[in-house]
């Protein structure tokens, strides 16, 4: 199991981390953070020497009622982000978290080699064909909605089973256009309740049957910290937790704003398999 990044064959069989680089004043976790080149150097520094096979770069945020943002301000943060990152680190595997075609154009024509898009296409149904052109692997994650409107859409006749009805339908649709790598998300805190996403790990194993790789993101979420009664400040032991069972589950990436602790979970899950 492996993804092709710029030439570079990224091999799935041992799990890999992907540290959060966010470059948005308002996420939920560390918003406004990393706003000047310095900071942005030495975070990512610090989690390519913690272990970090790629940095997810995101220019939007998509916790739940963020408020919106123009395409042109989303390029406008993002693309200068992505030279100064390449410039002073140019081995680095640079994903970027965007649901707009033309955002993900430009930002793989400066240097990006993945694209995560939150909505699988849902937001632009011209993003299939741009990731298809442009010959990068897809992380397709599920959601409802969008942002703004996701918390009401928790919905679900027979929730695991409808996300892997959305899955198969995704990746056809992707198949079509001529994707090859693709990378599933199942999408915790999307559309989903606090009870739904700890269903959605229980039978987390279930999407090995799309045989493609799978991306968790528990990392501070509101999954967590609410149901310890504490905050996303002190929510990390409550990510290595989830990031241990979901390791256990099957899943291949974990996308974390903590590297260090993400991938000794990793090293400690592989020494019992």
């Amino acid at each position: 199991m492996a993804i092709n990044c710029h030439g570079k064959l990224i091999d799935l069989t041992i799990p890999k981390v992907m540290g959060i680089l966010n470059i948005t004043p308002n996420s939920f976790y560390d918003g406004g953070t990393y706003s000047d080149a310095r900071s942005i150097l030495k975070q990512v520094e610090k989690m390519l020497a913690e272990g970090a096979t790629f940095i997810d770069v995101g220019a939007y945020s998509s916790k739940p009622n963020a408020e919106f943002v123009s395409e042109e301000e989303e390029i406008r943060r993002l693309i200068p982000v992505i030279t100064l990152v390449l410039k002073h680190f140019p081995e680095t595997l640079i994903s970027v978290d965007t649901f707009r075609s033309n955002v993900a154009k430009l930002a793989v024509e400066n240097g990006a080699c993945i694209i995560n898009d939150i909505s699988a296409g849902n937001l632009d149904d011209k993003m299939m064909e741009t990731v298809a052109n442009l010959h990068v692997p897809y992380i397709m994650m599920h959601m409802k909605g969008t942002p703004q409107t996701m918390s009401s859409l928790t919905e679900y006749e027979n929730f695991i089973k409808e996300l892997l009805f959305y899955f198969s339908e995704k990746v056809a649709k992707a198949r079509s256009f001529g994707i090859h790598d693709l990378i599933v998300d199942p999408g915790f805190g999307f559309a989903k309740t606090l009870e739904q996403n700890f269903e959605l790990l229980y039978n987390l194993e279930v999407f090995k049957m799309l045989e493609l790789p799978i991306l968790v993101g528990f990392s501070r979420k509101s999954m967590i910290y609410k149901s310890l009664n504490t905050s996303a400040e002190f929510a990390l032991n409550g990510t290595t937790v989830l990031n241990t069972i979901a390791l256990q589950k099957g899943a291949k990436i974990l996308r974390v704003h903590d590297v260090k602790e993400a991938v000794e979970c990793v090293k400690l899950c592989q020494m019992t398999c």
